[in-house]
């Protein structure tokens, strides 16, 4: 009466043949069945009928275990394996794959019944495979969640030949009956493609700008002499007011030349990460901004500082608040203002507002000021390459930085996400 009718008959089945066989040989029998519940429910159950010592052979001991946890952890897991949106394999401990799912399918180009049973090295080009075995031992003795290849580049062998990069992490996968261990595989050859493509353009951009200034220096330097001889030949003659001006121009356009040069070697120089690391306390970085930016008498500045020290490559920091500051002077558009800095700490992030009263940004322009030799107000001195490498500096560490043209104050805010917790990227990072 617990069981639907085909369960009730194997059940009296299992009766049958259990009581016919002798005490010494009748051994403890177990099967999943589904329960009919005084509440209406249907539980998955395991039965287990085992023999009762010192009887005379005719009882039986029927334990009933409700497996509707287990079933429903394990269809958790099930749904989860088969939709993660990375490829996942199991693997025991001969190094034959236990388990994949549709994801590493997909990325190795073969059907998932093709790889269960198979070794795992199936999936590694040729080279690999001598040393697998070694290191599948090594990784039995002593299990732990970790990246695999975190001091060299790992690659996969997909279906038709071809290899590409693979990040895998690993992990010891809990199993009563045999040791298995389990593998996430992410495919990150459009990673690599955007890392190769981004070192290629810094390499060009670094070649281009050192070129640029060798070329370009020699010229200028030539003509400012030439702008010199020709003075010291004139020297004595009185000249009108219109020449003597237009050499003051020339000498003002070389030297100005002269200066987008060197900001070009910075800006190219910008994209390369400081490794240098120090603890910063806020406060201080503030304030040193604050002594080395030439602020106006008639500005008024307020300071908010609230957060912890910081570890940070102190220079890049430093110079990118300078040059905020900076430009909330000179992009102002008064005499007087008004400027607020603050700090606070956010996530894994340290955020620098510095804002002012000034003009601001017209609708638009909030990414176009970030642009290299875009001058933000074309009255002012400058040639468009401060914000430009500012960001660029900014990007290279690990943070980002933001504008909003009209900002609590009415001028412009701008805000630095600096990384206070470091993602470590590389093997030598610290």
């Amino acid at each position: 009466m617990w069981f639907a009718e085909d369960d009730a008959e194997t059940l009296r089945q299992m009766f049958e043949v259990f009581f016919k066989v002798s005490m010494e040989t009748r051994g403890t029998w177990s099967r999943q069945m589904v329960l009919h519940g005084a509440d209406g429910s249907r539980p998955t159950v395991t039965m287990t009928l085992a023999p009762v010592a010192g009887e005379e052979g005719d009882r039986a001991v029927v334990y009933l275990r409700n497996m509707t946890r287990e079933i429903t952890a394990e269809r958790r897991f099930t749904q989860m394996f088969e939709s993660m949106p990375l490829g996942v394999v199991v693997v025991d401990g001969k190094g034959r794959i236990a388990q994949a799912n549709a994801m590493l399918a997909v990325q190795f180009g073969w059907k998932v019944e093709q790889m269960i049973g198979q070794p795992i090295d199936m999936l590694l080009p040729e080279r690999y495979r001598a040393r697998h075995g070694e290191q599948i031992a090594g990784y039995a003795a002593a299990p732990k969640s970790r990246l695999m290849g975190g001091d060299r580049d790992v690659t996969a062998l997909h279906r038709h030949g071809r290899e590409f990069p693979v990040e895998i992490a690993l992990t010891k996968f809990e199993s009563s009956a045999q040791p298995l261990y389990m593998a996430i595989v992410s495919d990150i050859s459009h990673r690599k493609r955007s890392e190769r493509a981004l070192q290629q353009t810094n390499a060009q951009l670094e070649e281009f700008t050192y070129v640029a200034s060798h070329d370009l220096r020699s010229p200028l330097r030539g003509i400012a002499d030439l702008v010199s001889w020709i003075r010291e030949d004139l020297e004595g003659t009185e000249l009108p007011e219109d020449v003597v001006h237009n050499f003051d121009r020339i000498a003002q356009r070389i030297e100005r030349s002269e200066q987008m040069i060197d900001d070009l070697l910075a800006y190219a120089r910008a994209g390369v990460r400081d490794s240098r690391m120090h603890r910063i306390d806020p406060h201080e970085l503030v304030e040193e901004a604050l002594e080395l930016t030439a602020i106006p008498e008639g500005f008024e500045v307020d300071v908010d500082v609230q957060g912890t020290d910081i570890v940070a490559p102190r220079a890049p920091l430093s110079t990118s608040l300078r040059n905020l500051l900076s430009n909330a002077v000179k992009h102002h558009g008064g005499k007087e203002g008004h400027i607020r800095i603050a700090v606070r700490e956010e996530g894994r992030f340290t955020v620098f507002t510095v804002e002012d009263d000034g003009q601001g940004i017209p609708p638009g322009n909030e990414d176009r000021i970030f642009k290299l030799f875009h001058r933000a107000s074309p009255g002012t001195d400058g040639d468009g390459v401060g914000l430009a490498f500012t960001r660029r500096m900014i990007n290279a560490h690990g943070g980002m930085v933001t504008v909003q043209g009209r900002g609590p104050l009415g001028g412009a805010r701008f805000e630095v996400h600096w990384p206070r917790i470091l993602l470590r990227e590389n093997e030598d990072d610290d």
